[in-house]
């Protein structure tokens, strides 16, 4: 949550981090500021509430003033958007400079200290504790230096956090370190970038070091990257990594929003996430994550899988793919409730841990939790070398390329693709599908992405249409069965994500046993209703809604006729088997949330009060 961008080298630091802000910007977008260490090592700093163009507008002025510099765009814990909870924060003694993603869940006992030790403070941020800790450690003992400051004051918190820090005494030096949100350092030619991901310096370098889990690393010209670890100070190699990241894949590529880019991208990425994988060919699935341990999930009583929001809604489909085909007990279970309620996990389980941004500060938990009682950990996410990539036994990247939209689409179907495929791959293994079935269901699922390619040629102006005739609607109902379910529940938190519209996803039987108090002439209610998979139940669902004068959206197979005579607007969609109708009913849903957020002038990108990777509890 918040965008952190660090500067050092012999460009003008104030558009290297203006610019690298903006492509943050989906991080966090409720204000943003900038400091920089000009000629005379004093710092300029501009900060302000609102988006990285409100700060542009302020702060113009600094172009060209400075070659080191930082910046930030935030999403509200501490205190709420305002200018004076921007960051950076300054230290009592104007000296240091700070920017932080995360929380300091320690930082009002280390407030009430400080404070008794004379310190006052601007803001309502935990940010302002920490910056004024490193200057308490300073003036306490004037023989440490900055780095070891920051090292010592960072000893002393609890929480997560990533943080780049100046100091006037110590001019061109940017010391950075992380415990719980990720953050990158580019390495150009006499040149260092900083930031919480990579898209900020793509196009000057494609060299990075991912810092690791509690290390901090001192960076300036004169000395390059040291990095050590922030309890003991030991010294660590860097590890340089090649950057696979393009400018292409973070720009819009002549869309209006980056929402509808990812979306028309999904035939793309469901091939991308299943090349090299699914070879239909030769009739296997190559998953090295799966084939290593592939006894451990044959052998497990139960798998676990732990998410949030959309990623959640993937693992619920996961429990109906892997219970069917592979035949083990699963359960799904909110990532942000799983450590809280003292769960029973044993070395005999297996958690599955599903995450777009590999960040996911509850799901992190949740796996530590699961790791320390014994249990095999797979990763399913989005970002190479991310936290959870890193902390799991095991797993399977979904190669869906950046998702900058904060609604996610395209890794969700991604996600899909990769539980479809350990469902197939474990039952094929432990003889629950037969050579016939599975032969004629991975067949299918090569289909996939060209069914996909219909879906938006056919619905993306029709679901432009309809959008219109519900621009004031208060309400929404989603209504699914099997796996479809889980469909509905995704298309309606798309919904409510960027048009701010209420919705709710019921499975559909459930309709009679309260939602259906709701409906009348003014309610509008989408029901996902393939050929396959419990249609009978659907039509009798639709028929109870007509009856109650509510505005049917039906998505439905190409050539239905009961269901598409009673519905007031019908989305056809290619048949297809019931495992796979998840991923194809999901591309009209995200058109439909899309555009009628478009016109009723909500910012589909950066909506209100989310932002896209969640590293706060």
């Amino acid at each position: 949550m918040c965008g952190i961008v660090g500067y050092t080298g012999f460009q003008d630091a104030y558009e290297i981090v203006i610019n690298g802000l903006r492509r943050l910007e989906y991080r966090g977008y409720d204000s943003a500021g900038i400091v920089l260490e000009g000629s005379d090592r004093k710092f300029e700093v501009e900060k302000t509430k609102g988006k990285v163009d409100d700060l542009v507008n302020i702060s113009a002025q600094l172009k060209g003033t400075a070659k080191i510099g930082m910046g930030h765009t935030r999403w509200a814990t501490h205190g709420v958007p305002s200018d004076r909870n921007s960051h950076p924060h300054l230290s009592n003694n104007n000296k240091i400079a700070l920017v932080h993603n995360g929380i300091i869940e320690n930082y009002d006992t280390i407030k009430k200290m400080l404070t008794e030790k004379g310190f006052t403070f601007k803001s309502e941020t935990d940010t302002e504790v920490l910056v004024n800790l490193i200057q308490y450690f300073m003036d306490v003992n004037t023989e440490i230096d900055f780095p070891t400051a920051v090292r010592y004051a960072l000893n002393e918190v609890y929480g997560a956090y990533a943080i780049t820090v100046l100091h006037e005494d110590y001019p061109g030096v940017l010391v950075v370190g992380r415990l719980g949100s990720p953050l990158a350092i580019g390495i150009g030619d006499k040149e260092y970038f900083i930031a919480s991901d990579a898209s900020p310096f793509v196009e000057f370098t494609k060299e990075a070091i991912y810092l690791e889990e509690g290390h901090m690393a001192t960076i300036s010209l004169e000395n390059g990257v040291d990095i050590r670890t922030i309890n003991d100070n030991s010294k660590i190699e860097p590890e340089i990594q090649e950057l696979k990241l393009s400018l292409e894949q973070i720009e819009k590529g002549g869309y209006e929003h980056f929402m509808l880019k990812e979306i028309f991208e999904q035939p793309k990425s469901i091939h991308d996430t299943m090349r090299g994988r699914l070879l239909v060919d030769e009739g296997v699935i190559k998953m090295a994550g799966i084939w290593d341990h592939v006894e451990r999930f044959k052998n497990a009583n139960r798998i676990i899988i732990i998410a949030c929001g959309t990623s959640w809604h993937a693992g619920l489909i996961g429990e109906y793919l892997i219970e069917e085909y592979a035949r083990i007990p699963v359960e799904v279970e909110y990532a942000s409730e799983f450590r809280y309620r003292n769960p029973i996990i044993t070395d005999k389980d297996v958690v599955i841990a599903i995450s777009q941004s590999g960040e996911t500060a509850d799901t992190m938990a949740a796996l530590k939790l699961a790791k320390e009682k014994g249990a095999f950990i797979y990763g399913i996410c989005n970002v190479v070398d991310s936290s959870i990539a890193r902390i799991t036994d095991a797993g399977s990247y979904t190669h869906a390329g950046p998702e900058i939209g904060v609604a996610s689409t395209k890794a969700f179907t991604a996600q899909l693709t990769i539980l479809t495929l350990i469902a197939f791959k474990l039952g094929k293994h432990n003889g629950n599908l037969g050579n016939a079935e599975f032969m004629s269901l991975i067949s299918e699922l090569d289909a996939i992405p060209k069914k996909i390619e219909e879906v938006l040629s056919t619905t993306h102006e029709l679901t432009q249409n309809i959008a219109k005739d519900f621009v004031n609607a208060t309400n929404f109902l989603y209504l699914g069965r099997g796996y479809n379910y889980p469909a509905a529940l995704e298309g309606a938190l798309k919904l409510k994500e960027i048009s701010y519209i209420h919705a709710e996803g019921y499975p559909a039987a459930e309709m009679k046993h309260g939602p259906i108090a709701l409906i009348d002439e003014n309610m509008p209610i989408v029901i996902i209703a393939p050929k396959k998979g419990h249609y009978d139940k659907i039509v009798s669902n639709v028929q109870e809604i007509k009856a109650r004068k509510g505005k049917v959206i039906a998505v439905v197979n190409k050539g239905d006729q009961q269901v598409s005579s009673m519905a007031d607007y019908v989305i056809e969609i290619p048949e297809t088997s019931e495992c796979f109708s998840p991923i194809v009913a999901s591309v009209p849903l995200q058109l439909l949330a899309y555009y009628i957020a478009v016109y009723r002038g909500a910012n589909v990108d950066q909506p209100r009060n989310l932002a896209k990777s969640v590293t706060v509890e």
